[in-house]
Protein backbone atom coordinates (compact mmCIF):
# COMPACT_ATOMS: atom_id res chain seq x y z
CA UNK A 1 0.00 0.00 0.00
CA UNK A 2 3.00 2.29 0.48
CA UNK A 3 4.28 1.62 -3.04
CA UNK A 4 4.49 4.30 -5.75
CA UNK A 5 1.34 5.74 -7.25
CA UNK A 6 0.08 4.04 -10.41
CA UNK A 7 1.22 5.72 -13.63
CA UNK A 8 -0.24 3.45 -16.30
CA UNK A 9 -3.00 0.88 -16.52
CA UNK A 10 -3.42 -1.97 -19.02
CA UNK A 11 -6.96 -2.59 -20.17
CA UNK A 12 -8.28 -5.06 -22.80
CA UNK A 13 -10.46 -3.31 -25.38
CA UNK A 14 -13.15 -5.34 -27.10
CA UNK A 15 -14.14 -4.93 -30.75
CA UNK A 16 -15.70 -8.39 -30.94
CA UNK A 17 -19.31 -8.10 -32.00
CA UNK A 18 -19.06 -4.41 -32.87
CA UNK A 19 -19.35 -4.90 -36.64
CA UNK A 20 -15.73 -3.83 -37.12
CA UNK A 21 -13.64 -6.65 -38.56
CA UNK A 22 -10.65 -5.85 -36.37
CA UNK A 23 -9.08 -7.66 -33.41
CA UNK A 24 -9.44 -6.84 -29.75
CA UNK A 25 -6.42 -5.05 -28.34
CA UNK A 26 -4.58 -4.21 -25.15
CA UNK A 27 -4.62 -0.48 -24.41
CA UNK A 28 -2.09 1.29 -22.21
CA UNK A 29 -3.70 4.22 -20.40
CA UNK A 30 -1.75 7.06 -18.78
CA UNK A 31 -3.13 7.73 -15.28
CA UNK A 32 -0.34 10.05 -14.06
CA UNK A 33 -1.89 13.49 -13.35
CA UNK A 34 1.53 15.11 -13.91
CA UNK A 35 1.75 13.69 -17.43
CA UNK A 36 0.71 15.64 -20.55
CA UNK A 37 -1.01 12.42 -21.69
CA UNK A 38 -3.10 12.08 -18.52
CA UNK A 39 -6.29 9.99 -19.06
CA UNK A 40 -5.31 9.12 -22.63
CA UNK A 41 -4.58 5.87 -24.42
CA UNK A 42 -0.86 6.03 -25.20
CA UNK A 43 -0.41 2.63 -26.85
CA UNK A 44 -2.49 -0.09 -28.48
CA UNK A 45 -1.38 -3.68 -28.99
CA UNK A 46 -3.74 -5.46 -31.42
CA UNK A 47 -4.11 -9.21 -31.15
CA UNK A 48 -3.52 -11.20 -34.39
CA UNK A 49 -7.03 -12.68 -34.59
CA UNK A 50 -10.58 -11.34 -34.55
CA UNK A 51 -13.48 -12.35 -32.29
CA UNK A 52 -11.34 -13.41 -29.33
CA UNK A 53 -13.39 -11.62 -26.63
CA UNK A 54 -10.49 -10.71 -24.35
CA UNK A 55 -11.72 -10.88 -20.79
CA UNK A 56 -9.69 -11.10 -17.57
CA UNK A 57 -5.90 -11.03 -17.37
CA UNK A 58 -3.22 -12.09 -14.90
CA UNK A 59 0.53 -12.21 -14.38
CA UNK A 60 3.27 -14.79 -14.78
CA UNK A 61 4.48 -13.83 -11.29
CA UNK A 62 2.84 -12.06 -8.38
CA UNK A 63 3.13 -11.75 -4.61
CA UNK A 64 2.78 -15.51 -4.18
CA UNK A 65 6.34 -15.68 -5.62
CA UNK A 66 7.74 -13.23 -3.05
CA UNK A 67 11.32 -14.04 -2.05
CA UNK A 68 12.21 -15.78 -5.32
CA UNK A 69 14.70 -13.45 -7.01
CA UNK A 70 14.42 -15.35 -10.28
CA UNK A 71 10.80 -14.27 -10.78
CA UNK A 72 9.83 -11.11 -12.62
CA UNK A 73 6.36 -9.71 -13.23
CA UNK A 74 7.02 -9.14 -16.93
CA UNK A 75 4.42 -11.20 -18.81
CA UNK A 76 0.71 -10.45 -18.85
CA UNK A 77 -1.49 -13.47 -19.54
CA UNK A 78 -4.59 -12.73 -21.63
CA UNK A 79 -7.04 -15.65 -21.88
CA UNK A 80 -9.83 -15.27 -24.43
CA UNK A 81 -13.38 -15.96 -23.37
CA UNK A 82 -14.70 -16.33 -26.91
CA UNK A 83 -11.94 -18.18 -28.77
CA UNK A 84 -10.19 -19.97 -25.85
CA UNK A 85 -6.89 -18.65 -27.22
CA UNK A 86 -4.23 -17.48 -24.74
CA UNK A 87 -1.97 -14.50 -25.41
CA UNK A 88 1.24 -13.85 -23.50
CA UNK A 89 2.26 -10.19 -23.61
CA UNK A 90 5.74 -8.85 -22.86
CA UNK A 91 5.36 -5.86 -20.53
CA UNK A 92 8.93 -5.95 -19.22
CA UNK A 93 10.85 -4.70 -22.25
CA UNK A 94 8.83 -1.49 -22.50
CA UNK A 95 5.97 -1.25 -20.01
CA UNK A 96 4.43 1.73 -21.85
CA UNK A 97 4.42 -0.15 -25.16
CA UNK A 98 3.81 -3.87 -24.53
CA UNK A 99 4.50 -6.36 -27.32
CA UNK A 100 3.13 -9.79 -28.11
CA UNK A 101 5.38 -12.57 -26.77
CA UNK A 102 3.53 -15.82 -27.50
CA UNK A 103 0.21 -17.16 -28.76
CA UNK A 104 -1.21 -20.43 -27.39
CA UNK A 105 -3.75 -21.68 -29.89
CA UNK A 106 -7.11 -23.03 -28.67
CA UNK A 107 -6.52 -26.47 -30.19
CA UNK A 108 -3.66 -26.99 -27.70
CA UNK A 109 -6.01 -26.18 -24.81
CA UNK A 110 -8.73 -28.40 -26.29
CA UNK A 111 -6.43 -31.36 -26.90
CA UNK A 112 -4.56 -31.30 -23.60
CA UNK A 113 -7.34 -30.17 -21.28
CA UNK A 114 -10.73 -30.53 -23.01
CA UNK A 115 -11.59 -27.07 -21.68
CA UNK A 116 -12.83 -23.81 -23.20
CA UNK A 117 -14.34 -20.41 -22.33
CA UNK A 118 -11.26 -19.22 -20.46
CA UNK A 119 -11.98 -16.68 -17.75
CA UNK A 120 -9.46 -15.84 -15.00
CA UNK A 121 -5.68 -16.21 -14.72
CA UNK A 122 -3.63 -16.39 -11.51
CA UNK A 123 0.07 -17.05 -11.02
CA UNK A 124 1.04 -19.76 -8.56
CA UNK A 125 4.02 -19.63 -6.24
CA UNK A 126 5.36 -22.90 -7.70
CA UNK A 127 6.26 -21.32 -11.05
CA UNK A 128 3.05 -22.06 -12.91
CA UNK A 129 0.07 -20.08 -14.15
CA UNK A 130 -3.47 -21.35 -13.71
CA UNK A 131 -6.45 -20.32 -15.85
CA UNK A 132 -9.97 -21.43 -15.08
CA UNK A 133 -12.39 -22.49 -17.79
CA UNK A 134 -16.16 -22.25 -17.63
CA UNK A 135 -16.90 -25.29 -19.76
CA UNK A 136 -15.71 -27.76 -22.34
CA UNK A 137 -15.23 -27.06 -26.09
CA UNK A 138 -18.82 -28.19 -26.75
CA UNK A 139 -20.22 -25.54 -24.44
CA UNK A 140 -21.23 -27.90 -21.65
CA UNK A 141 -20.99 -26.66 -18.08
CA UNK A 142 -18.00 -28.81 -17.12
CA UNK A 143 -15.32 -26.43 -15.94
CA UNK A 144 -11.73 -26.96 -14.90
CA UNK A 145 -8.29 -25.40 -14.63
CA UNK A 146 -5.58 -25.07 -17.29
CA UNK A 147 -1.97 -25.04 -16.07
CA UNK A 148 0.82 -23.24 -17.97
CA UNK A 149 4.53 -23.32 -17.31
CA UNK A 150 5.36 -19.73 -16.28
CA UNK A 151 8.68 -19.75 -18.19
CA UNK A 152 7.91 -21.57 -21.44
CA UNK A 153 4.12 -21.05 -21.34
CA UNK A 154 3.59 -24.60 -22.49
CA UNK A 155 0.17 -26.02 -21.64
CA UNK A 156 1.02 -28.67 -19.04
CA UNK A 157 -2.47 -30.04 -18.58
CA UNK A 158 -5.23 -29.70 -16.00
CA UNK A 159 -4.83 -28.84 -12.34
CA UNK A 160 -8.06 -30.57 -11.34
CA UNK A 161 -8.90 -34.22 -11.77
CA UNK A 162 -11.59 -34.26 -14.46
CA UNK A 163 -14.67 -36.35 -13.84
CA UNK A 164 -18.11 -36.66 -15.33
CA UNK A 165 -19.35 -34.47 -12.47
CA UNK A 166 -16.94 -31.54 -13.04
CA UNK A 167 -18.75 -28.39 -11.87
CA UNK A 168 -19.23 -25.33 -14.10
CA UNK A 169 -16.54 -22.67 -13.85
CA UNK A 170 -16.71 -19.03 -12.84
CA UNK A 171 -13.83 -17.49 -10.88
CA UNK A 172 -11.34 -18.78 -8.29
CA UNK A 173 -9.00 -17.76 -5.49
CA UNK A 174 -6.59 -19.89 -3.48
CA UNK A 175 -5.14 -19.70 0.04
CA UNK A 176 -2.34 -22.23 0.72
CA UNK A 177 -2.14 -21.47 4.44
CA UNK A 178 -5.58 -23.04 4.72
CA UNK A 179 -4.89 -25.67 2.04
CA UNK A 180 -7.84 -24.45 0.00
CA UNK A 181 -8.95 -23.13 -3.32
CA UNK A 182 -12.52 -21.96 -3.83
CA UNK A 183 -14.10 -21.72 -7.27
CA UNK A 184 -17.46 -20.35 -8.33
CA UNK A 185 -20.03 -21.05 -11.06
CA UNK A 186 -21.43 -18.87 -13.84
CA UNK A 187 -23.40 -21.50 -15.73
CA UNK A 188 -23.60 -23.52 -18.95
CA UNK A 189 -21.71 -21.59 -21.66
CA UNK A 190 -23.69 -22.77 -24.69
CA UNK A 191 -26.74 -21.07 -23.21
CA UNK A 192 -25.51 -17.86 -21.56
CA UNK A 193 -22.99 -17.13 -24.36
CA UNK A 194 -25.90 -16.24 -26.65
CA UNK A 195 -27.31 -13.73 -24.19
CA UNK A 196 -29.55 -13.55 -21.16
CA UNK A 197 -32.83 -15.43 -21.61
CA UNK A 198 -35.30 -15.12 -18.71
CA UNK A 199 -36.72 -18.50 -19.74
CA UNK A 200 -33.43 -20.07 -18.61
CA UNK A 201 -34.11 -19.12 -14.99
CA UNK A 202 -35.11 -22.05 -12.84
CA UNK A 203 -33.79 -24.61 -15.33
CA UNK A 204 -30.36 -25.31 -13.84
CA UNK A 205 -28.49 -23.40 -16.54
CA UNK A 206 -27.02 -20.84 -14.13
CA UNK A 207 -24.57 -21.64 -11.33
CA UNK A 208 -25.37 -21.89 -7.63
CA UNK A 209 -22.37 -23.38 -5.76
CA UNK A 210 -19.15 -22.41 -4.08
CA UNK A 211 -16.80 -25.31 -4.74
CA UNK A 212 -14.12 -26.06 -2.13
CA UNK A 213 -10.94 -27.76 -3.38
CA UNK A 214 -8.08 -29.32 -1.44
CA UNK A 215 -5.05 -27.29 -2.52
CA UNK A 216 -2.65 -30.21 -2.03
CA UNK A 217 -4.58 -33.09 -3.59
CA UNK A 218 -6.51 -31.03 -6.18
CA UNK A 219 -9.71 -32.82 -5.18
CA UNK A 220 -13.14 -31.26 -4.80
CA UNK A 221 -14.30 -32.09 -1.27
CA UNK A 222 -17.17 -29.71 -0.52
CA UNK A 223 -19.81 -27.68 -2.37
CA UNK A 224 -21.96 -25.00 -0.76
CA UNK A 225 -25.32 -24.39 -2.38
CA UNK A 226 -26.16 -20.66 -2.49
CA UNK A 227 -29.55 -21.08 -4.13
CA UNK A 228 -31.00 -21.45 -7.59
CA UNK A 229 -29.81 -18.87 -10.17
CA UNK A 230 -27.66 -17.07 -7.60
CA UNK A 231 -24.62 -17.19 -9.96
CA UNK A 232 -21.85 -16.79 -7.38
CA UNK A 233 -19.00 -15.60 -9.63
CA UNK A 234 -16.36 -13.02 -8.63
CA UNK A 235 -14.54 -14.22 -5.51
CA UNK A 236 -11.91 -12.63 -3.25
CA UNK A 237 -10.22 -13.82 -0.09
CA UNK A 238 -9.11 -11.18 2.36
CA UNK A 239 -5.48 -10.29 1.58
CA UNK A 240 -4.14 -11.29 4.99
CA UNK A 241 -2.86 -14.82 4.20
CA UNK A 242 -3.77 -16.00 7.69
CA UNK A 243 -7.38 -15.00 7.25
CA UNK A 244 -9.99 -17.64 6.50
CA UNK A 245 -12.59 -15.13 5.28
CA UNK A 246 -13.64 -13.84 1.88
CA UNK A 247 -16.47 -12.46 -0.23
CA UNK A 248 -18.32 -13.56 -3.38
CA UNK A 249 -20.81 -11.80 -5.65
CA UNK A 250 -24.16 -13.47 -6.08
CA UNK A 251 -24.20 -11.91 -9.53
CA UNK A 252 -27.79 -12.45 -10.63
CA UNK A 253 -29.50 -11.89 -7.31
CA UNK A 254 -27.65 -8.78 -6.10
CA UNK A 255 -26.12 -10.38 -3.03
CA UNK A 256 -22.71 -10.48 -1.38
CA UNK A 257 -21.80 -13.80 0.22
CA UNK A 258 -19.36 -14.05 3.11
CA UNK A 259 -17.51 -17.37 3.25
CA UNK A 260 -15.37 -18.53 6.16
CA UNK A 261 -13.73 -21.55 7.75
CA UNK A 262 -15.54 -23.09 10.68
CA UNK A 263 -14.05 -24.53 13.86
CA UNK A 264 -14.42 -28.08 12.55
CA UNK A 265 -12.34 -27.26 9.45
CA UNK A 266 -15.21 -27.15 6.98
CA UNK A 267 -16.27 -24.03 5.10
CA UNK A 268 -19.53 -22.15 5.41
CA UNK A 269 -21.14 -19.25 3.57
CA UNK A 270 -23.91 -16.79 4.28
CA UNK A 271 -25.42 -13.82 2.49
CA UNK A 272 -24.45 -10.63 4.31
CA UNK A 273 -25.62 -8.04 1.74
CA UNK A 274 -28.82 -8.13 -0.29
CA UNK A 275 -29.45 -5.26 -2.71
CA UNK A 276 -33.24 -5.00 -3.14
CA UNK A 277 -34.88 -5.64 -6.50
CA UNK A 278 -36.78 -2.77 -8.08
CA UNK A 279 -40.29 -3.18 -9.44
CA UNK A 280 -40.20 -1.81 -12.99
CA UNK A 281 -41.93 -1.63 -16.33
CA UNK A 282 -40.20 -1.61 -19.71
CA UNK A 283 -37.56 -4.20 -18.77
CA UNK A 284 -37.04 -7.98 -19.32
CA UNK A 285 -38.72 -8.86 -16.03
CA UNK A 286 -41.23 -7.11 -13.75
CA UNK A 287 -38.52 -6.89 -11.08
CA UNK A 288 -34.98 -5.75 -11.83
CA UNK A 289 -32.26 -7.40 -9.72
CA UNK A 290 -28.90 -5.84 -9.10
CA UNK A 291 -26.69 -7.77 -11.53
CA UNK A 292 -23.26 -7.47 -9.94
CA UNK A 293 -20.29 -7.22 -12.30
CA UNK A 294 -17.26 -7.17 -10.03
CA UNK A 295 -16.06 -6.82 -6.47
CA UNK A 296 -12.72 -6.13 -4.85
CA UNK A 297 -11.30 -5.78 -1.37
CA UNK A 298 -8.85 -3.03 -0.44
CA UNK A 299 -5.34 -4.17 0.46
CA UNK A 300 -5.88 -3.36 4.14
CA UNK A 301 -8.98 -5.62 4.10
CA UNK A 302 -11.14 -2.78 5.37
CA UNK A 303 -13.36 -1.94 2.41
CA UNK A 304 -15.32 -3.94 -0.14
CA UNK A 305 -16.29 -2.36 -3.47
CA UNK A 306 -18.97 -3.75 -5.76
CA UNK A 307 -20.36 -2.69 -9.15
CA UNK A 308 -24.06 -2.87 -10.04
CA UNK A 309 -24.43 -3.42 -13.80
CA UNK A 310 -28.20 -2.93 -13.95
CA UNK A 311 -29.02 -0.28 -11.33
CA UNK A 312 -25.85 1.64 -12.25
CA UNK A 313 -24.14 2.29 -8.93
CA UNK A 314 -20.79 1.49 -7.34
CA UNK A 315 -20.94 0.76 -3.62
CA UNK A 316 -18.38 0.88 -0.82
CA UNK A 317 -18.87 -1.27 2.28
CA UNK A 318 -16.90 -1.29 5.51
CA UNK A 319 -16.14 -4.97 6.14
CA UNK A 320 -14.10 -4.56 9.32
CA UNK A 321 -16.67 -7.01 10.65
CA UNK A 322 -17.16 -9.35 7.65
CA UNK A 323 -20.29 -10.81 9.24
CA UNK A 324 -21.98 -7.39 9.16
CA UNK A 325 -20.83 -5.07 6.33
CA UNK A 326 -21.88 -1.38 6.43
CA UNK A 327 -22.66 0.69 3.34
CA UNK A 328 -20.48 3.82 3.59
CA UNK A 329 -20.23 5.08 -0.01
CA UNK A 330 -22.30 5.04 -3.20
CA UNK A 331 -22.19 6.77 -6.57
CA UNK A 332 -24.32 6.28 -9.72
CA UNK A 333 -22.63 5.88 -13.12
CA UNK A 334 -25.51 5.44 -15.61
CA UNK A 335 -27.36 2.08 -15.60
CA UNK A 336 -30.84 0.94 -16.66
CA UNK A 337 -32.97 3.04 -14.32
CA UNK A 338 -31.87 6.59 -15.23
CA UNK A 339 -34.52 9.20 -15.93
CA UNK A 340 -35.82 9.49 -19.48
CA UNK A 341 -35.07 5.88 -20.45
CA UNK A 342 -37.35 3.03 -21.40
CA UNK A 343 -37.47 1.69 -17.83
CA UNK A 344 -39.89 3.16 -15.30
CA UNK A 345 -39.31 2.31 -11.67
CA UNK A 346 -42.63 1.58 -9.99
CA UNK A 347 -41.38 0.68 -6.52
CA UNK A 348 -37.94 1.22 -5.00
CA UNK A 349 -36.90 0.34 -1.46
CA UNK A 350 -33.76 2.50 -1.62
CA UNK A 351 -34.28 5.56 -3.85
CA UNK A 352 -36.91 8.28 -3.83
CA UNK A 353 -36.54 8.95 -7.56
CA UNK A 354 -34.72 7.57 -10.58
CA UNK A 355 -31.10 8.79 -10.98
CA UNK A 356 -30.20 11.40 -13.57
CA UNK A 357 -28.31 10.27 -16.69
CA UNK A 358 -24.57 10.25 -16.04
CA UNK A 359 -22.65 12.90 -18.00
CA UNK A 360 -18.95 13.66 -17.56
CA UNK A 361 -17.02 16.29 -19.53
CA UNK A 362 -20.07 16.61 -21.79
CA UNK A 363 -20.08 12.89 -22.58
CA UNK A 364 -23.28 10.92 -21.89
CA UNK A 365 -22.30 7.54 -20.48
CA UNK A 366 -24.26 4.42 -21.37
CA UNK A 367 -24.10 1.00 -19.77
CA UNK A 368 -23.56 0.12 -16.16
CA UNK A 369 -20.36 -0.08 -14.10
CA UNK A 370 -18.62 -3.45 -14.22
CA UNK A 371 -14.89 -3.87 -13.71
CA UNK A 372 -13.12 -2.23 -10.78
CA UNK A 373 -9.49 -1.57 -9.88
CA UNK A 374 -8.26 0.22 -6.77
CA UNK A 375 -5.02 2.13 -6.28
CA UNK A 376 -2.59 0.49 -3.87
CA UNK A 377 -3.17 3.21 -1.25
CA UNK A 378 -6.94 2.77 -1.61
CA UNK A 379 -7.60 6.38 -2.62
CA UNK A 380 -8.58 5.98 -6.29
CA UNK A 381 -11.07 3.54 -7.74
CA UNK A 382 -11.07 3.00 -11.53
CA UNK A 383 -14.22 1.76 -13.25
CA UNK A 384 -15.03 0.46 -16.74
CA UNK A 385 -18.49 -0.40 -18.01
CA UNK A 386 -18.61 -3.46 -20.23
CA UNK A 387 -19.59 -6.97 -19.13
CA UNK A 388 -19.61 -9.46 -22.02
CA UNK A 389 -20.47 -8.78 -25.67
CA UNK A 390 -23.77 -10.75 -25.99
CA UNK A 391 -25.03 -9.28 -22.71
CA UNK A 392 -23.79 -5.76 -23.53
CA UNK A 393 -25.74 -5.85 -26.80
CA UNK A 394 -28.85 -6.99 -25.02
CA UNK A 395 -28.83 -4.75 -21.94
CA UNK A 396 -27.14 -1.65 -23.39
CA UNK A 397 -27.13 -1.49 -27.22
CA UNK A 398 -26.10 2.18 -26.93
CA UNK A 399 -22.89 1.05 -25.22
CA UNK A 400 -21.86 -1.05 -28.22
CA UNK A 401 -22.69 1.84 -30.54
CA UNK A 402 -21.04 4.62 -28.51
CA UNK A 403 -18.21 2.72 -26.80
CA UNK A 404 -17.36 2.49 -23.14
CA UNK A 405 -15.48 4.74 -20.74
CA UNK A 406 -13.02 4.54 -17.88
CA UNK A 407 -13.94 6.64 -14.84
CA UNK A 408 -11.94 7.41 -11.71
CA UNK A 409 -13.62 7.75 -8.32
CA UNK A 410 -11.99 9.47 -5.36
CA UNK A 411 -12.30 7.41 -2.18
CA UNK A 412 -12.56 8.62 1.41
CA UNK A 413 -10.44 6.02 3.18
CA UNK A 414 -11.14 7.34 6.68
CA UNK A 415 -14.93 7.43 7.07
CA UNK A 416 -15.89 6.03 3.67
CA UNK A 417 -17.37 7.87 0.73
CA UNK A 418 -17.12 8.02 -3.07
CA UNK A 419 -16.93 10.98 -5.44
CA UNK A 420 -16.37 11.00 -9.23
CA UNK A 421 -13.20 12.75 -10.37
CA UNK A 422 -14.54 15.09 -13.07
CA UNK A 423 -11.03 15.67 -14.46
CA UNK A 424 -10.52 12.04 -15.47
CA UNK A 425 -12.21 10.41 -18.47
CA UNK A 426 -11.00 7.88 -21.00
CA UNK A 427 -13.54 7.80 -23.84
CA UNK A 428 -13.19 4.54 -25.74
CA UNK A 429 -15.91 5.71 -28.10
CA UNK A 430 -13.28 7.78 -29.91
CA UNK A 431 -10.81 4.99 -30.63
CA UNK A 432 -9.12 4.89 -34.08
CA UNK A 433 -10.95 1.78 -35.30
CA UNK A 434 -14.28 2.79 -33.83
CA UNK A 435 -16.03 2.51 -30.46
CA UNK A 436 -14.46 -0.13 -28.21
CA UNK A 437 -15.48 -1.60 -24.87
CA UNK A 438 -12.92 -1.66 -22.06
CA UNK A 439 -12.89 -4.44 -19.48
CA UNK A 440 -10.52 -5.48 -16.67
CA UNK A 441 -7.61 -3.25 -15.55
CA UNK A 442 -4.08 -4.14 -14.43
CA UNK A 443 -1.12 -2.14 -13.10
CA UNK A 444 2.42 -3.21 -14.12
CA UNK A 445 3.38 -3.46 -10.44
CA UNK A 446 0.43 -5.60 -9.36
CA UNK A 447 -2.88 -4.82 -7.71
CA UNK A 448 -5.40 -6.03 -5.17
CA UNK A 449 -7.30 -8.32 -7.57
CA UNK A 450 -4.32 -10.22 -9.02
CA UNK A 451 -1.93 -10.57 -6.08
CA UNK A 452 -2.23 -13.41 -3.59
CA UNK A 453 -0.01 -13.51 -0.51
CA UNK A 454 0.97 -16.94 0.74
Amino acid sequence: MKGPRERIIYVPCILTGSGVQAPDYLATVDVDPQSPCYSQVIHRLPMPYINDELHHSGWNACSSCFGDATKKRNRLILPCFGSSRIYVVDTGTDERAPRLYKVIEPREVFQKCDLAYLHTSHCLGCGEVMINALGDPRGNGKGGFVVLDAETFEVKGRWDRPTQESPPGGDFWYQPRHNVMISTEWGVPKFFSTGFNPADLGTGIYGRHLNIWDWTTHCLHQSIDMGEDSIPVEIRFLHNPNSAHGMVCGALEGSIIHFFKTQNGCWAAEKVIQIPRKKVSGWFLPEMPAILGDLLISLDDRYLYVSNFTHGDVRQYDITNPYCPRLVGQVFLAGSITKGGVVTVLEDQELNCQPDPFVIQGRRVYGGPVMLQLSLDGCRLYVTNTLYTPWDKQFYPELVREGSVMIQIDVNTEQGGLCVNEDFLVDFGKEPLGPARAHEMRYPGGDCTSDIWV
